[in-house]
């Protein structure tokens, strides 16, 4: 009897397999049953190679070492993200287990079950051909957009040939080595030339820099605004029926004017004055809900509703409902679904609407604005499947009504509002211009219901052309323009999405659509993570929603010499390069030909530059004081340069506490020579002054414990009974 090995992505994906497949059988690293071994990844389990992995003088950057470009890459098992200088144990271990699989005499099929995106190809591939070899089995390759039962089973009945992703794998390995090539370049190159001390790096990366030239140029934009006076006339009218409405005086088509003693006279000499209603327009309008979510325009969304929400987290809780089967693929940049997938949607319509109060106005209906092939890059829109989540996380709750809402928005009446606009004539008086006055009425709420969106739109009384009305009052109002203002995560992702293409913030979303695929700052995917980097790095910081240049991001931008860099049109090219790839229609060579010339060139600008200080980075000192004894081995725990560590690290001990640990720096703290005596010693501490992610401040234990199934450390968090 034969079997068929499925390699999933996360352990979560291979539940959903088994679950799907009705497999009860647990082993140690995968599931077997019904002619099935269903195996998994942990993400990525192999990484390329560093440089000091090629040749042993690269663990000390000198200025001659550079450019440096493997001949051949390769890769290796991913290291201790906590210990760079070993390998993941748990990475090690599985790899192992899916490599023992994939030799077993009964598998006469492996399916490569990741992610349906180049990354997803990337991490399968490199498990499968690991070391260039081709596995004995047929390779083929399951596409879904979701991890439903119906899904996977209908999946499992359409598989692919491997063979036939070739481009996107292509694609994949191209975008992992151009940013290997120019990261490793240009940093090592950049913190010799520009950064004085030796504690860190001047990160530079391909998507990093123009990511961080958009928020520098707003910055530039706000700090050289020079604001300007201006002044406007408003006069309130009342009719006959004693309603009132105001209007804006109107001159040579401007309503806006730069002295106000040009509108102090007319003021005097409309006071108490008749007017009458020269002319009434009435127009019926519609107003089309916004487009199915892509992963950019959710994250905008929620970002710029929800206080301390980032793009990263969005991301994060997304993936977290697609992999418990509740929404489809998430790091999508489309806005539309396939037109095959109208049946399949007016199932899931009706599975949401039935419990809805307003349910009778919910009509499914097949039009463009929904299903349109032309408008899918690679995956459909986000939407709910058609299972209903009986528990949700609050965060997960947030993401996963905003996603269902938008969907149902789409099927329900378009929302009508009449809109009108009256021009009012002062009599007795030669005035040359006329009074404005604009108000809409909601005829039609439609859609807006689903979220109860009210219309901010001023009302205009119930009256007539040629209507008299009085003057009761009137002001000459003093304004100022305002600068633009600072990026947030969702304006910033816009600009990332379209490649700085122009827009008006408030424009119809359909801009998106009709936008070159592919030509963008990085990809629904990776853009969270670039904003995140740039923050942690300390590029960029953040002031309530707004992200704002620091110090070291500007002297970044206005002194690193390599322009091209921070060239949204330069980067864009890179990023459709990197499509076309995917799509079969560019090569691998000539991209990657390009970019190491490119690096190659930019080494010798950066060589040949002046000598100036970007980044004075401040001296990390070890004092080798011992803190306290280890938990691990019972050795003794010293201060070092990076980490509070073990001092038995050469004899295979791998205790260590981080200077620069991420759990605590998401909190916007450090770990102490105090505290970590304190752990060593009471196996907790009590640590003041920590940071939430809505910027509050509270107290709380912290206990550093071994996590025995993956052999790490993690930390633990208690509060004050």
């Amino acid at each position: 009897m034969t079997v068929r090995l499925i390699l999933a992505e996360k352990p979560s994906v291979a539940k959903n397999i088994a679950d799907a497949l009705n497999i009860k059988t647990k082993k140690d690293g995968y599931f077997e049953g019904m002619n099935y071994c269903i195996t998994w990844a942990f993400g990525h389990l192999v990484e390329l190679y560093d440089a000091k992995d090629y040749d042993g003088k690269m663990r000390h950057w000198k200025m001659d070492y550079f450019p440096f470009i493997p001949a051949a890459f390769k890769y290796k098992v991913k290291s201790n993200p906590r210990n760079r200088a070993k390998t993941d144990g748990g990475a090690a271990k599985q790899l192992k287990i899916i490599q023992s699989l994939m030799r077993r005499s009964d598998v006469e099929a492996i399916i490569s079950a990741c992610d349906d995106d180049r990354e997803g190809q990337l991490i399968a591939d490199s498990i499968i051909y690991r070391g260039g070899t081709k596995p004995k089995a047929n390779v083929y390759r399951l596409l879904l957009n979701e991890w439903t039962e119906k899904e996977v089973l209908r999946g499992l009945e359409n598989l692919q040939s491997n063979a036939s992703m070739q481009p996107l794998r292509d694609a994949g390995i191209s975008r992992q080595w151009a940013d290997w090539v120019i990261g490793i370049n240009l940093t090592s190159v950049a913190t010799l030339k520009y950064q004085q001390g030796k504690s860190g790096a001047l990160n530079i990366g391909r998507v990093l820099l123009p990511t961080l030239k958009i928020i520098y140029d707003r910055d530039q934009e706000i700090e050289n605004f020079k604001p300007e006076d201006y002044f406007k006339l408003a006069a309130t009218f009342q009719t006959v029926n004693n309603h009132e409405y105001e209007g804006i005086y109107r001159e040579n088509k401007t309503e806006k004017f730069k002295k106000k003693e040009l509108l102090e006279p007319i003021n005097e000499a409309i006071a108490d004055k008749p007017a009458i209603i020269t002319d009434k327009q009435v127009e019926k309008k519609k107003e089309f809900p916004p487009f199915l979510f892509n992963l950019s325009n959710l994250q905008g969304y929620i970002t710029n509703k929800y206080k301390g929400w980032t793009s990263d987290k969005v991301l994060k809780t997304a993936q977290s409902l697609y992999e418990k089967k509740w929404i489809t693929y998430p790091r999508t940049s489309s806005m539309a679904l396939e037109e095959s997938l109208v049946g399949k949607t007016a199932h899931v319509l009706k599975v949401h609407s039935e419990d809805l109060p307003y349910k009778e106005e919910v009509h499914f209906s097949k039009t463009k604005r929904v299903f349109n092939n032309a408008k899918v890059e690679s995956h459909s829109a986000i939407i709910p499947t058609y299972l209903k989540p009986k528990r949700l996380t609050a965060d997960e709750g947030i993401v996963y009504t905003a996603i269902k809402n938008r969907f149902i928005m789409q099927f329900m009446p378009v929302a009508e509002y009449e809109e009108t606009k009256l021009i009012t004539k002062v009599l007795d008086t030669d005035l040359p211009g006329r009074f404005h006055s604009k108000g809409k009425v909601q005829l039609v709420e439609g859609w807006k219901k689903v979220e109860n969106i009210q219309s901010k739109d001023a009302f205009l009384p119930s009256v007539n052309k040629e209507e008299r009305v009085q003057i009761i009052g009137s002001d000459v109002t003093s304004h100022v323009t305002k600068p633009p203002k600072h990026h947030t995560e969702r304006t910033l992702l816009r600009v990332m999405e379209t490649c700085g293409k122009d827009y008006q913030e408030d424009e119809n979303e359909e801009l998106l659509g009709s936008i070159l695929n592919g030509f963008s700052i990085g990809t629904a995917a990776t853009r969270a993570e670039t904003i995140k980097k740039l923050k942690d790095i300390g590029y960029i910081t953040t002031d309530k929603k707004y992200l704002l240049c620091t110090e070291l991001g500007k002297r970044l931008v206005d002194t690193f010499p390599v322009k091209n860099l921070f060239d949204l049109a330069f980067t864009g090219r890179l990023e459709k390069a990197l499509s076309d790839i995917e799509k079969g229609k560019a090569s691998k060579q000539a991209f990657l030909r390009l970019v190491f010339q490119f690096t190659t060139e930019s080494v010798a600008t950066i060589k040949q530059d002046q000598d100036v200080v970007i980044h004075q980075a401040a001296s990390k000192r070890a004092t080798n004081e011992v803190l306290g004894t280890c938990p691990q081995c019972g050795g003794k725990v010293k201060d070092g340069y990076k980490a509070f560590s073990c001092s038995n690290w050469k004899k295979g001990c791998n205790f260590a506490i981080w200077k620069n640990d991420k759990y605590l720096a998401a909190m916007r703290k450090k770990p102490t020579k105090t505290m970590v005596k304190t752990l060593l010693k009471e196996k907790k501490a009590f640590v003041k002054g920590l940071t939430s992610k809505n910027g509050k401040k509270f107290n709380a234990y912290l206990s550093y414990e071994k996590n025995e199934e993956k052999d790490y450390y993690s930390w633990k968090m208690e509060f004050l009974k």
